[in-house]
């Protein structure tokens, strides 16, 4: 976090970037949405601090059966990071290879999660993340027919408003460290400019 803002970067949620891309609304200079998948205790203990201490939204895909088992995030948890201005968006039920499932279970896993988590938390749940980035056109018309506006997926790159349902990201491991969050985004940027 302090490389991002020592370099100019801020912070957005995913609808912040989605209202830039279809209304105009303004957005900060060298935005980034920065999220984090399945809904883990280390979100609340290792990434909100940092961020809410910058006043920065952040963005949780929460599988909701996280809600349930050790080492998930609690609902209070949650609620903290929605709080400090955190975006939720829904990450399945499960975590199940949504490209394997029959066409009932999709619509259950994709659906019911955003249903369980406006209904646990009472915010728009407007976006998904695809578990694993497996999906394909059938599960990408299941995430439009549940009214979802866009999902996320696990291939490297620059999210692009054409494909709202196929939103690129940069995937950040712990082994990366900031050398190699910064080696990412450098090559991001250099092929912008490059182009």
């Amino acid at each position: 976090m302090r490389w991002l803002a020592r370099h100019g970067y801020r912070p957005v949620t995913l609808r912040a970037a989605w209202d830039h891309w279809h209304d105009g609304t303004p957005l900060p200079a060298r935005p980034i949405v920065v999220s984090f998948d399945d809904g883990y205790r280390s979100v609340a203990h290792s990434a909100l601090p940092p961020m809410r201490e910058r006043g920065w939204p952040g963005v949780l895909n929460l599988t909701v059966k996280n809600l349930q088992v050790s080492g998930g995030l609690s609902q209070r948890q949650v609620r903290r990071l929605i709080a400090a201005g955190w975006e939720l968006d829904a990450h399945t039920l499960t975590h199940p290879d949504l490209t394997a499932l029959d066409d009932r279970q999709l619509a259950r896993e994709v659906g019911g999660s955003r249903r369980e988590l406006r209904r646990l938390f009472r915010v728009p749940v407007d976006f998904f993340c695809y578990p694993a980035g497996r999906y394909d056109a059938r599960v990408i018309a299941a995430v439009r027919h549940a009214g979802f506006l866009g999902a996320t997926t696990t291939i490297d790159g620059l999210a692009e408003p054409s494909k709202p349902y196929e939103l690129r990201r940069v995937r950040v491991s712990r082994s990366d460290g900031v050398a190699g969050l910064a080696a990412k985004l450098e090559r991001l940027r250099t092929g912008l400019s490059g182009s």
